[in-house]
């Protein structure tokens, strides 16, 4: 039984990552891999790692998170007056309060304000009291394929409400809108069930996601973990803890070879609101809830 529905697991980060009305002049726009991700030594990323192929991956990208700032040549701060997350209850919002660098770790923070305001939104204004924290990579790490590894730990809350996630999404909407570009989640986490995170590969507009596990359980996913995803043509697995958890061959009826995720895509971290069969509830959701991530690792 799918203890997740494919609106639920999306349709709180469904996003345009740009203002609508500069989207067209975007679209022809040549996407590289920024100067920052470049400059990562092989070192960083560890020991050497082979590809399916037997090639080697390449370390482009790390941040460990240290010092007191958030490094803006990495990372974008994601606010919903440029964002369009929509549906959401959470307002994204750069704030110390919802995105903060402190003790070797990045902290995304959803919490209540003090008075409902105005959230600012391209897709329609909308009056709240909660605010929510994500980063991103978008115009700073953009690739076709890669590895991806997040050190993280999720919210304290065990109790229906509160939603984190790491997931991937397309910088153009190439093959069509939501889901039919593609979004990988490498990693949800539903405070309905507290034992567990699900990965989800959506790219299917015609009923269910082609491929989602709802049983890759953790031992106490409010401790640090490490969730990975291997991408490459034709081919996304999606690991916990060195624990196979989904292995998906593309199979887009409509589309050829490996697309939709044959084009660059970013790394997305979002803390916000449960909404669905993981609602959100005033009286017993606690607040504030922080996910926590010490590291990310990148490679080509």
């Amino acid at each position: 039984m799918r203890i997740i529905t494919p609106a639920l697991a999306a349709c709180a980060l469904i996003a345009a990552f740009i203002d609508p009305a500069t989207a067209a002049s975007t679209t022809n726009r040549a996407h590289t891999v920024a100067s920052v991700a470049a400059d990562a030594k092989p070192w960083q990323c560890g020991l050497p790692l082979r590809k399916p192929d037997g090639s080697a991956w390449t370390c482009r990208f790390v941040d460990h998170f240290s010092g007191t700032r958030l490094n803006t040549a990495s990372w974008t701060v994601q606010k919903s007056s440029n964002s369009a997350a929509a549906p959401a209850l959470a307002c994204w919002e750069d704030d110390p309060e919802n995105v903060r660098v402190s003790g070797g770790s990045l902290h995304l923070t959803v919490r209540k304000k003090s008075a409902p305001f105005l959230c600012q939104s391209p897709w329609g204004d909308f009056t709240t009291q909660y605010t929510g924290g994500s980063i991103s990579t978008w115009d700073k790490l953009e690739m076709t394929y890669g590895r991806y590894e997040i050190r993280a730990r999720f919210p304290t809350a065990t109790v229906a409400g509160i939603h984190s996630a790491i997931w991937l999404y397309p910088r153009e909407m190439t093959y069509g809108p939501w889901p039919r570009s593609g979004e990988i989640d490498i990693a949800e986490y539903f405070t309905k069930y507290p034992d567990r995170a699900i990965p989800n590969i959506h790219y299917n507009d015609a009923g269910l996601d082609p491929s989602t596990n709802n049983q890759c359980y953790i031992r106490n996913p409010r401790m640090f973990h490490t969730y990975t995803v291997e991408w490459t043509p034709g081919l996304i697995t999606i690991d916990y803890d060195r624990k196979r958890c989904l292995t998906h061959r593309i199979k887009a009826a409509s589309l050829t070879g490996s697309a939709p995720f044959d084009k660059p895509f970013f790394l997305v971290l979002t803390q916000t609101l449960g909404i669905g069969q993981n609602p959100f509830n005033a009286s017993t959701t606690p607040l504030p809830q922080t996910m926590e991530v010490d590291r990310v690792r990148v490679w080509k």
